[in-house]
């Protein structure tokens, strides 16, 4: 599976009706340590089809960034079942993540 990216229009869809745990990356395109951990969030989308990953730029929807709180990026968000269940801010390492999600 690979990275997917989520609006305001198709977040309830992709995100809360996900069957599977879903990371949510709020990001932006000038934020350093978002690009830092984009080609981690790749590599989980492609080794881990058991998890969903979805970004979602914070300068394009700034209503959906606004309704999780998100103050500083990149803000990790998972969900299970449509419910937040963990919530972090700044770039982690691979193995955080995952653990976030298992």
């Amino acid at each position: 599976m690979s990275v997917i990216h989520a609006t305001n229009e198709n977040f309830n869809e992709i995100v809360l009706g996900s069957d599977i745990p879903v990371l949510v990356d709020f990001f932006a395109t000038w934020c350093g340590p978002c690009r830092m951990i984009a080609p981690i969030l790749e590599e989980i989308a492609a080794e881990h089809p058991e998890y969903k990953i979805v970004k979602i730029d914070v300068d394009e929807e700034p209503d959906l960034a606004s309704r999780f709180g998100v103050m500083s990026i990149p803000t990790l968000l998972v969900f299970k079942n449509g419910e937040l269940i963990s919530q972090t801010v700044g770039a982690l390492p691979k193995a955080r993540l995952l653990a976030m999600l298992a």
